[in-house]
C-alpha cells in the first residue's frame, strides 16, 4: 500500500509561523510534523510515500529528500505551478502513483493512530478514522454508532472513487458526504492522542503534552 501525505496548504491560521516555513515543517518535540508521520509509516511497513507540495514546497523537498536516508522512496506531487488543489484534487493528481487501496494523512495533525498497511476496504470505497469532537468542531462531521464525530484527516480510499475525474482544485468533503449517503464508507473511532495543529496555540499545546 502507498501513502499520500497532504502537505500543500498555506497554513493561513498559523501565521506568523508559516510566513517563512511551510506548516508540515513546524516542529513538535524538535521534530517536524511531517517527519513524525513518515517515521510512523516506515515503522508500519510503508516503503513508498507520496507527498503533495505547493506553498514553500522546495523547503519540504530539501528537508526530506527522496527518502533514501530512511531506506524508502518519497515521490513529490508538485502543485506549485497550479496552486494547491485541495484534498480531492491532490488525490486525483497523485492517482497514477497510488496503490488500488491507499492511505491519506493530513500532515498537520498530531496523533498516535496506528497506520495499517494491510487494511482491506472490503465492500466500502473509503474507511475514515474519526475522533471525539474537539472544541473547534463541536458538532462533528460524520455519524457513527448514533453519534457525530470529527474526521481525523486519516483515511483509506479506493482509487475507484477518483477514476476519470479531472485534475482541478476540488474539496474532498462533498465527495465523502455523497459516499456516506450511499453507505459506501466504513468508520472507526480513535480515542487516543489526536490534535489538528491548526493554530499556534494548538502547536504549543502539542509541544506541552
Amino acid at each position: 500500500m502507498t501513502a499520500l501525505i497532504l502537505a500543500a496548504g498555506r497554513g493561513e491560521r498559523m501565521k506568523p509561523l508559516t510566513n517563512t516555513t511551510p506548516k508540515p515543517l513546524l516542529k513538535v518535540k524538535d521534530k517536524a510534523l511531517i517527519q513524525w508521520h513518515i517515521e510512523k509509516l516506515i515503522a508500519k511497513g510503508f516503503t513508498t510515500i507520496i507527498i503533495n507540495i505547493a506553498y514553500l514546497g522546495e523547503q519540504i523537498i530539501e528537508k526530506l529528500g527522496d527518502g533514501s536516508k530512511w531506506g524508502i522512496k518519497i515521490i513529490y506531487s508538485d502543485e506549485r505551478q497550479s496552486g494547491a488543489l485541495e484534498t480531492a484534487g491532490a488525490i486525483i493528481k497523485s492517482l497514477p502513483l497510488l496503490s488500488e487501496t491507499f492511505l491519506v494523512v493530513n500532515s498537520d495533525i498530531w496523533c498516535d493512530y496506528d497506520f495499517d498497511i494491510n487494511f482491506k476496504l472490503n465492500n466500502s470505497l473509503a474507511h475514515l478514522i474519526l475522533v471525539p469532537n474537539p472544541k473547534h468542531n463541536p458538532n462533528g462531521d460524520f455519524k457513527y454508532k448514533d453519534s457525530f464525530y470529527t474526521f481525523s484527516g486519516i483515511g483509506y480510499y479506493s482509487k475507484k472513487i477518483f477514476e476519470n475525474m479531472k485534475i482541478e482544485k476540488k474539496a474532498l468533503g462533498p465527495l465523502l458526504k455523497e459516499l456516506d449517503a450511499q453507505n459506501k464508507i466504513s468508520y472507526e473511532l480513535h480515542k487516543g492522542i489526536w490534535s489538528d495543529i491548526g493554530t499556534p496555540e494548538r502547536l504549543e499545546l502539542a509541544n506541552s503534552l
